[in-house]
């Protein structure tokens, strides 16, 4: 069995962060693992507390998970400072790491920010010039590239802008606002449209970390860039379809829907 291993937060409420990533990789048929790099105390409804693991747990964590069952792929999800980001890269590139997909989380679906501000450099500096894929919404694009992403073309610029500065492939998501979903893969050499169609549920908390999840457990399998994301992406269109509707904010999507064996049942017979 090939094997992920996703280095973020916790989301006690189930539908981001370390438990998204643990249900997506299972869902998606890789043994799933894990190095947490923060607490959090959240719901649909927002983010109340964090607390950050320190560099050297993480750093731990991450050591006994290489030093044991190796990962065929790496993502990495939301740190909050610069201290853990550096931990991060220095154990990934001591164990050249592959297939290393980074979710630059930056900001809850519900609108708290997660990542300290001079944390946001280091991730530049430091976690995209190892990535296979850098995975940004539109604000955290805008970021990344330090211009205003208001159409297509603009997500064209961004995403060649962010490649060719820091040496990854990008995936610049459209779904705020830009477009019906379509996402947009530059991989240095040229461009690819995913099209999609917005699925009209409300409860999207944690796609973003499904997202990427999905598509680090189809790079471990050995699929190509392009085809892990086209199967990532209809993973999350099926989930969200589903409807799941739990919570009392923005709730997170049935990662499970298509789980159908003897032990999932939900009732006795």
């Amino acid at each position: 069995m090939k094997k992920a291993l996703s280095i973020a937060g916790s989301d006690c409420s189930g539908g981001a962060g370390i438990q998204a990533d643990i249900k997506t990789m299972t869902m998606n048929g890789v043994y799933a693992m894990s190095a947490v790099t923060a607490l959090t105390a959240q719901n649909t409804l927002g983010v109340y507390a964090i607390q950050e693991s320190t560099p050297e747990f993480l750093k731990q964590q991450i050591d006994a998970v290489f030093e044991d069952i190796v990962p065929d792929a790496v993502k990495i999800g939301m740190v909050s400072s610069s201290e853990l980001i550096r931990v991060i890269a220095d154990r990934l590139r001591f164990y050249n790491a592959q297939n290393i997909v980074v979710d630059p989380v930056m900001v809850a679906t519900a609108g708290s920010a997660l990542m300290k501000t001079d944390a946001i450099q280091t991730l530049i500096d430091k976690l995209l010039p190892l990535a296979t894929v850098v995975t940004p919404n539109i604000p955290e694009a805008q970021v990344l590239s330090g211009m205003e992403i208001s159409n297509k073309t603009d997500m064209e610029t961004a995403a060649k802008y962010i490649c060719d500065k820091y040496g990854c492939a990008v995936l610049l998501k459209g779904g705020h606002s830009i477009n019906d979903a379509n996402d947009l893969l530059y991989n240095g050499r040229e461009m690819v449209w995913f099209e999609g169609k917005r699925i009209a549920n409300p409860n999207t908390h944690g796609t973003g970390c499904t997202l990427s999840s999905a598509i680090a457990s189809n790079l471990a399998k050995g699929f190509s860039l392009e085809e892990s994301i086209k199967r990532a992406k209809n993973y999350i269109s099926d989930a969200l379809t589903a409807m799941l509707d739990l919570g009392k904010g923005s709730g997170p999507m049935q990662h499970n829907f298509d789980l159908q064996g003897e032990y999932a049942k939900e009732v006795m017979e």
